[in-house]
């Protein structure tokens, strides 16, 4: 595990105190932990799901869609 010097703002750090305070976080290592877990995922480009996917799902929703003015003489009318 490597070790990290940091220097915060007071505001900061008495933020993260009162997390630990208020028993969110079992000690203030645990509680820097977690949060620098926390921001450094929103920053990570990695994608884990496959956009192809999730295209194809959008896709098919659309697909499936009937525009009520393009409905054939022979459809039967629902409400």
């Amino acid at each position: 595990m490597s070790r990290v010097e940091l220097t915060l703002p007071d505001d900061l750090s008495d933020r993260i105190d009162l997390l630990v305070e208020q028993g969110e976080f079992l000690t203030r290592q645990k509680a820097m932990e977690e949060l620098l877990s926390m921001g450094i995922s929103t920053y990570d480009t990695v994608e884990d799901d496959d956009p192809q996917m999730e295209e194809g799902l959008f896709n098919q929703a659309v697909t499936d869609q009937k525009d009520p003015a393009m409905r054939d003489e022979g459809d039967e009318q629902t409400f």
